[in-house]
């Protein structure tokens, strides 16, 4: 692992790392925040996946996450949203590609060599912080935003007991239905769409239910409203009981200005499981 930046930030340290991946084959970058609590013992952890373009550096530094985080004494885990470099395959399309890797293992070409980012996320990277930083592993959390929401809410459904709580900003929740998704499954896992309902929450907890509290928020003015499912996932979390919180935010968008604007409602929700935790 090599250190790219560190910077003192809200009485705790800002770094941005990479290290070589053998999921993704190339060299992936990510950031991590550690509260000061982390000089004096292993702190909880809240992973946040970002959406379609980002990299790990927009939450850094749009989300507004470390000020609430280091009051909560928890770390912060920024992901890339797939693997990059040269000889890494692309496409012309932003929503598909570089930036673009939906938190799946591809399986098609010419995608499948590098676009492996549900093992990536799952468990190559939770093993780099685990040897590199002083964070308890027993005790994570996960939210995202857009298709990092659809990353965090479809890791913690498969994972029942592993996450102590999830939550999602405009989360693209019923992918197999919504051009958000059956595009990028279809080039990722092939046209069998039964490969593809595992990567979809709205299935998923049609399927099985939830294991651990749930806190969704959307803009009712999200330009994308229609591509995220909304409906589709409350109704089935009505159905199944869910521990489940769905929210219409009036008049937000789908832009870091609705995210930073609820992130602190957000840590506080992740706070009350990781800190209620035992570890």
């Amino acid at each position: 692992m090599k250190t790219l930046s560190e910077n003192k930030c809200f009485g705790g340290i800002q770094g941005v790392y990479s290290h070589a991946s053998k999921a993704c084959q190339c060299d992936m970058t990510f950031a991590v925040f550690l509260p000061e609590e982390a000089a004096s013992g292993p702190v909880p952890a809240l992973w946040y996946l970002s959406g379609l373009t980002c990299t790990h550096e927009n939450a850094m530094v749009k989300a507004g996450a470390q000020a609430w985080a280091a009051e909560a004494g928890i770390a912060l885990i920024f992901p890339d949203t797939s693997p990059r470099g040269e000889g890494v395959s692309d496409d012309e399309a932003y929503d598909l590609g570089q930036g673009a890797g939906f938190y799946v293992n591809a399986t098609q070409a010419p995608w499948a060599p590098h676009f492996q980012m549900w093992d990536y996320i799952s468990a190559e990277l939770p093993s780099v912080i685990a040897e590199n930083f002083n964070i308890d592993m027993s005790r994570q959390s996960i939210t995202g935003h857009s298709m990092g929401g659809h990353g965090a809410l479809t890791l913690a459904l498969r994972h029942p007991g592993h996450y102590a709580s999830v939550s999602a900003f405009a989360p693209i929740c019923n992918p197999t239905q919504s051009d958000w998704g059956r595009k990028q499954l279809g080039a990722y896992l092939g046209q069998d769409e039964t490969a593809w309902a595992k990567h979809d929450a709205t299935c998923l907890m049609r399927e099985q239910g939830a294991t651990c509290p749930i806190l969704i928020d959307t803009g009712t003015s999200d330009q994308f409203y229609d591509l995220l499912g909304t409906a589709a996932i409350a109704s089935v979390a009505a159905e199944q009981k869910a521990a489940a919180i769905v929210r219409l935010q009036d008049g937000y968008d789908h832009s870091y200005f609705f995210v930073s604007t609820f992130m602190p409602d957000h840590i506080e929700f992740h706070a009350n499981a990781l800190l209620g935790k035992s570890g």
